[in-house]
C-alpha cells in the first residue's frame, strides 16, 4: 500500500539525529507512549521495517525505511514520523509514505493546481509593482514560471517513485501491487500572511481563494493520479492554538487566523467530497505550556535588554544579564521544558515533537477512517 502524504544520500545511522525535543515527551506520562514508538531503551531510534519513506524537499530525495530525520533536515522531525507508525499499527500492512516538503511555498503560486487557472494579479498590486520601480512584464513572467511549480513538482514525483517502488523498498511483489490509498495536505502559512493576495483577509471569506484552489488541488492531484475518490485528509493549520485562548500579544491576529482556517475547512463541507475529504485540526495539538513560557521568557529577555540600555551594557554583559533575568522569572523546570520542547519559530510548530508527533497521530487516526470507509 502506498500513502501519499504532502506536505542526499540515504542516512543509515540509528543514532538519533540532533531531534533533541523528543526529550520533552518523557517529561509528560501522556507522551511517553509516543516517545517509546520512536526510540528503544538506550535512546536509538527505531528503524520501522514495515515503513518506508521518500521525501523530496530542496536538498533532493532522501529515501529508506521511517525513522527520525525525515523532517525538514536530517537533524529534524516532522509529522511523518508518529504518520506512518501509527498508520501502520491501525491499518497492519505495508505502508509506502511519499512526501514533498519545500519551505516558504503557497497554494495561490507554487502549489496553484492546473485548474485553478493561472495566478491573476489585481491593479492595486500592479500599481504596487510600478511604485517599487520594477518591470511589470517581467514581474508577471516570472509569477507565471513560478505558478504551478511545486505542484508539478510533487505530482512528478510521486509518479516517478510509483514507477520503480522496489528501488525504494527491495521487498516489493509486484504481482500483488500497491495501492494508492491517500493524500495528507499540510500548508497554508505563506498564504495565510500574504495580504496583497487575500486583501480581505481579516473579513469573513477574505481567504475565498484559498478555498476555491484547495478544491481544484484536490481534484487535479485525484484526476493526475488516477485515482477518483482517492482519500484526503486536510490539515488545518493550527499554529498557536485555538484562536480563542490567543494571548494578549496574539489576540490581535486571532480574527485572521481563523478566517483561514476556516477557509482551509470548507472545501471539506463541499458535498463532491462528502465521506473522501475530512479536516483534522491541529491546533488541538498545540502545546499552550509552551506558549506560556515562551512568553515568559521574553518578558524576561525584554526587562534585561531595558536594563542593559539604562546601564550602557556590552554585548557580553547584556547577555549575561539576559541569562540572569531568565534564571529568576522561571524555574529550573521551566528552562528545562523550554530547552527540551522548542526547537523553532511558532510558525514552524515550534518544532516540538510533541505538537507535531500529535499531529502525525491525528493524521493518521483520521486516514485509517477514510481507507476503511466502503466509499
Amino acid at each position: 500500500m502506498a500513502v501519499v502524504d504532502t506536505r542526499l544520500k540515504i542516512q543509515r545511522s540509528t543514532r538519533v539525529p540532533e531531534v533533541r525535543t523528543l526529550e520533552h515527551l518523557a517529561m509528560q506520562s501522556e507522551t511517553r507512549g509516543m516517545l517509546d514508538s520512536i526510540l528503544h531503551s538506550d535512546g536509538t531510534a527505531k528503524i520501522h521495517k514495515d515503513v518506508w519513506i521518500s521525501y523530496l524537499s530542496s536538498d533532493g530525495i532522501k529515501r529508506g525505511n521511517l525513522t527520525t530525520g525525515f523532517g525538514a533536515d536530517g537533524q529534524k522531525i516532522g509529522p511523518e514520523l508518529t504518520f506512518g507508525i501509527k498508520l501502520h499499527e491501525l491499518l497492519g500492512e505495508p505502508i509506502l509514505l511519499i512526501k514533498t516538503a519545500w519551505g516558504g511555498r503557497s497554494l495561490h503560486t507554487d502549489f496553484r493546481p492546473p485548474s485553478a487557472g493561472p495566478f491573476m494579479f489585481t491593479e492595486a498590486q500592479k500599481e504596487q509593482v510600478s511604485k517599487q520601480g520594477k518591470d511589470l512584464t517581467q514581474v508577471v513572467a516570472e509569477k507565471e514560471a513560478a505558478t504551478g511549480l511545486a505542484y508539478r513538482e510533487m505530482i512528478k514525483h510521486v509518479e516517478s517513485e510509483l514507477r520503480d517502488i522496489a528501488a525504494i523498498v527491495p521487498s516489493f511483489d509486484r504481482s500483488i501491487g500497491y495501492e494508492l490509498s491517500g493524500f495528507v495536505w499540510f500548508q497554508g502559512w505563506n498564504d495565510m500572511v500574504d495580504s496583497g493576495v487575500y486583501p480581505e483577509r481579516d473579513q469573513p471569506h477574505g481567504y475565498g481563494q484559498y478555498s476555491k484552489n484547495l478544491a481544484c488541488l484536490i481534484r487535479d492531484v485525484r484526476k493526475d493520479l488516477g485515482v477518483p475518490d482517492l482519500p484526503f485528509v486536510v490539515g488545518v493549520m493550527g499554529v498557536g492554538g485555538p484562536t480563542a485562548e490567543y494571548g494578549p500579544e496574539e489576540k490581535r491576529y486571532a480574527r485572521i487566523h481563523q478566517h483561514f482556517r476556516d477557509a482551509m475547512a470548507e472545501p471539506t463541507t463541499l458535498p463532491e467530497f462528502s465521506g473522501t475529504v475530512v479536516p483534522v485540526y491541529t491546533e488541538k495539538y498545540w502545546d499552550s505550556e509552551l506558549t506560556r513560557l515562551r512568553s515568559k521568557e521574553s518578558a524576561a529577555v525584554r526587562r534585561a535588554k531595558e536594563k542593559a540600555k539604562a546601564d550602557q551594557l556590552d554585548p557580553k554583559q547584556t547577555r549575561a544579564l539576559e541569562v540572569e533575568y531568565r534564571e529568576q522569572d522561571l524555574s529550573t523546570r521551566e528552562l528545562e521544558t523550554l530547552q527540551k520542547g522548542v526547537s523553532n519559530a511558532e510558525f514552524h510548530y515550534l518544532g516540538s515533537s510533541r505538537i507535531l508527533g500529535g499531529i502525525g497521530i491525528g493524521f493518521a487516526e483520521a486516514m485509517a477512517e477514510l481507507v476503511r470507509s466502503p466509499k
